[in-house]
C-alpha cells in the first residue's frame, strides 16, 4: 500500500493537472495538496483504478474530482463520470466542490437523491448530465426509469464506500455496477477497509493502486480528544455545564461571523428531538437532525447551523454522514458509539482541513470497555477530564455578563437609556448601582444567576455503621413498623416497579430532570413490584408535582403522589426469599445483579445502603 512521504513538498503543477485548474485552486486559496490528492490525483490522471484509505476531512473529494473532470468531454451530452455517496449531504457536498471545480469548463453536474421531487432530476437528466452525483437508491429508480443512461460512463467513484456498505446498500452497489460498462476508471475511497470493501474492490477493480494516508491508520491528529466518567442520568447536566464554559457560539474578537458550534451524537431518532427539546429549554439554540425529517427541513437545519442562527445539532450518526460546517468545533459522543468506526466518523465533522477542534466523549461505568477499544484505535490515550464545577459555570457567567456591559457601551442606544436610568435615580433618590443591578434582574426574568454549589457527598464509616450482631430480632415483615424517614424527608410514591424492569438510576433521572430536583433531595429508594417508595423533601413545591404530571418512566405516568401508608418495596410474605428452582423471587441479587429493593439515593443513587442478604426468612 502507496503511503505519501512529504505532501507539504509538492504543488498542484507537480501533479499535472492542467495550467488552468491550477490556476482556479490557486484562486480558491489552495496552496498545496493534501497527502491523498498527491497520490490520487496523477494515478488517476493516468487512468488506473484506486482504492483511497483515507478519513474524511483529508480532501479526497479534490482527489477524485480533479483528475476525472479534466477527462471529461465537454462536448459530448452522455452521463460520463458518476459518483456515489451514501447520504443527501454528501452527494450534495460533493455536487457543489465538483461545480466549483469545473468552473468555465461547460460542464453540467447534476446530484440526484432521495428526499428531492424527481421533477428536477430528469429536467437535468434529459438536458444531459455529464456528471451525476447521487445516492444508491435514488440512483437504481432512475436506472429502471431509463432516465439514467450509463452506457458510456468512463468513470465510478464509490465515496465512503464503507458508510454506504454500512447503511446495507452493498446490493444497490452491486446492481448498479452490474450495469456499468466493464471497462472503466474506478476510484474507491473509505475510511476504515473492512473486508467486504475489499472483496468488492477485488471484483469490480483492475490492478487498482492502494494509497493510505497515515491520518487514515488513527483518528486525526488536530481534534483534541476527552472523556468523562457520567451516569445515565447525569449527562444532560454535564453536557449543560459543558456548553457554559466552553465557547459554542461565541463571536470571535473581530465580532466577524458565528463562533464555533457543536455536534451531539446520540444513538436514536426519538434522542435527538428530546436532547434538543431539553437543551433550548435551558436556554441554548439547538435543533435536531435524522432520518425522518424531509429534505427540505434537514436543508435549513443545516444552512441554519452554518449561519449561526443555531449553534447546537443534536444528530444520529446516519444524518450527520457527508455534513461538512467550517464552524463546527465541538463534538460530543452523548451516547458512545457501537462500534470504533462510527467513533472516528463522528469526530471526523470536526478539525477537518487541518483546522483544530474538540471531541468530548461521555462515559458511564458499564462503557469503559468501549473507551479502551477507542484508544486503541486513536493510537493515543484519550485524556480524562472532569465535569465543570460550580466555580467555574459562576465565572465563565460572570465574565460573560462583565462582557455584555462592555459591549452594550458601544450601542447608539446607550445614552438614550443612560439619561432615563439617570433621571429616574434623580427623581426616586435611588443609587446608580441599585438603578443597575435591578436592569440586571429583569434580563434574567427572576431565574437564579449563579448555580447553587454542589452539596458535599459524605459516606459513613464503617465504625458509624450498627453492628450486624446487635440487631434486634426484626420478626415478622408484616408486624413490622414503618421504616422512619430521614430528618425532613417523607415518603412519596410513584407509580412503576420491577415489573416495569426500572431501576433506581431511572427513578433519580427521571425526578431530577424533569422535576428540578438535587442529588441532596433523594433519600431511600425502594422498589417494589408494581409501585416505588422514595424518599423526598417533606415540603416538596406544588411546582415539583406540577412539573411531574406527565413524567414517563418506561412509558408509563409515574403518578407521584405522597405515601399514606408504610413504605412497602416488597408486600409482606411474597418476596425475600427463594421461589422453587432456587431463583430469587424479588430483592437480593438476580444473577448476580441487584434486581431493586434496598437501594439509597444521596450520592448518585447508586450505592446499597447495606447489602442484601440471600435468606428464606423476612428481610429488612
Amino acid at each position: 500500500m502507496t503511503e505519501p512521504s512529504d505532501a507539504g513538498t509538492t504543488t498542484f503543477a507537480d501533479l499535472g493537472l492542467t495550467d488552468s485548474t491550477v490556476e482556479l485552486l490557486s484562486g480558491l486559496g489552495y496552496e498545496s495538496p493534501t497527502p491523498i490528492q498527491a497520490l490520487a490525483v496523477p494515478a488517476l490522471l493516468q487512468g488506473r483504478d484506486v482504492v483511497g484509505l483515507a478519513q474524511t476531512g483529508t480532501g479526497k473529494t479534490a482527489a477524485f474530482a480533479l483528475p476525472i473532470l479534466e477527462k471529461i468531454d465537454p462536448s459530448r451530452s452522455q452521463t460520463q463520470a458518476l459518483v456515489l455517496a451514501p447520504t443527501r449531504e454528501l452527494a450534495l457536498q460533493v455536487c457543489e466542490a465538483m461545480t466549483t471545480y469545473a468552473k468555465g469548463r461547460g460542464l453540467r453536474i447534476l446530484p440526484v437523491y432521495g428526499g428531492a421531487s424527481y421533477g428536477a432530476q430528469l429536467s437535468g437528466l434529459s438536458r444531459g448530465a455529464h456528471v451525476v452525483v447521487g445516492t444508491p437508491g435514488r440512483v437504481i429508480d432512475h436506472l429502471e426509469r431509463k432516465s439514467l443512461d450509463v452506457s458510456s460512463l468512463e468513470h465510478l467513484v464509490l465515496d465512503e464506500a464503507d458508510e454506504m456498505l454500512a447503511m446495507g446498500f452493498a446490493e444497490d452497489v452491486e446492481r448498479i455496477l452490474a450495469d456499468t460498462p466493464e471497462y472503466k476508471q474506478v476510484a474507491l475511497f473509505s475510511a476504515t477497509m473492512p473486508p467486504q470493501i475489499r472483496s468488492l474492490a477485488k471484483r469490480y477493480l483492475h490492478d487498482p493502486l492502494d494509497i493510505a494516508t497515515k491520518a487514515s491508520r488513527t483518528t486525526t491528529t488536530t481534534v483534541r480528544q476527552r472523556w468523562i466518567p457520567v451516569a445515565h442520568h447525569g449527562k444532560i447536566d454535564a453536557l449543560t455545564r459543558i456548553l457554559e464554559v466552553e465557547p459554542v457560539g461565541e463571536k470571535t474578537q473581530e465580532g466577524a461571523g458565528p463562533g464555533g458550534a457543536m455536534i451531539v451524537f446520540v444513538r436514536t431518532k426519538q434522542a435527538t428531538e428530546e436532547l434538543a427539546d431539553k437543551l433550548r429549554s435551558r436556554g441554548f439554540s439547538a435543533a435536531a437532525i435524522n432520518g425522518d425529517l424531509v429534505q427540505a427541513q434537514r436543508e435549513r437545519t443545516v444552512s441554519a447551523l452554518k449561519s449561526g442562527a443555531i449553534d447546537i445539532l443534536v444528530a444520529t450518526d446516519v444524518a450527520a454522514r457527508g455534513l461538512d460546517v467550517d464552524r463546527i468545533s465541538y463534538v460530543v459522543n452523548y451516547d458512545i458509539p457501537h462500534d470504533t468506526e462510527a467513533y472516528v466518523h463522528r469526530i471526523g465533522r470536526t478539525g477537518r482541513a487541518g483546522r483544530s477542534g474538540e471531541a468530548i466523549l461521555f462515559v458511564t461505568p458499564r462503557e469503559r470497555r468501549m473507551l479502551s477499544a477507542i484508544e486503541r484505535v486513536s493510537g493515543r490515550p484519550i485524556e480524562e477530564m472532569g465535569v465543570p464545577s460550580v466555580e467555574e459555570v459562576n465565572a465563565r457567567r460572570a465574565g460573560r455578563f462583565a462582557q455584555a456591559i462592555t459591549s452594550s457601551m458601544g450601542s447608539p442606544q446607550f445614552h438614550v437609556f443612560r439619561s432615563l436610568v439617570e433621571e429616574y435615580a434623580q427623581e426616586n433618590d435611588v443609587a446608580m448601582l441599585d438603578v443597575a443591578a435591578a436592569l440586571a434582574v429583569m434580563g434574567v426574568d427572576d431565574r437564579e444567576f449563579f448555580l447553587r454549589p454542589d452539596p458535599p457527598q459524605s459516606k459513613r464509616s464503617r465504625e458509624e455503621r450498627p453492628d450486624r450482631g446487635e440487631r434486634p430480632d426484626r420478626g415478622d415483615r408484616a408486624d413490622r413498623a414503618p421504616r422512619p424517614t430521614s430528618e425532613g424527608m417523607a415518603a412519596y410514591r410513584i407509580a412503576v416497579g420491577k415489573r416495569h424492569k426500572i431501576g433506581p438510576s431511572s427513578v433519580v433521572g427521571a425526578l431530577a430532570n424533569e422535576g428540578g430536583l438535587r442529588r441532596a433531595d433523594f433519600g431511600r429508594i425502594t422498589i417494589g413490584m408494581t409501585h416505588t417508595i422514595v424518599e423526598l423533601p417533606a415540603d416538596l413545591p406544588d411546582a415539583v408535582f406540577e412539573a411531574l404530571a406527565n413524567t414517563r418512566i418506561s412509558g408509563r405516568l409515574i403518578d407521584l403522589k405522597p405515601d399514606d401508608g408504610p413504605p412497602q418495596g416488597r408486600p409482606a410474605g411474597k418476596q425475600g426469599g427463594y421461589k422453587k428452582g432456587g431463583k430469587p423471587s424479588g430483592g437480593g441479587y438476580k444473577g448476580n445483579k441487584p434486581s431493586g429493593g434496598g437501594y439509597k439515593g444521596g450520592g448518585d443513587a447508586g450505592g446499597f445502603d447495606r447489602k442484601p442478604r440471600h435468606s428464606k426468612g423476612p428481610r429488612d
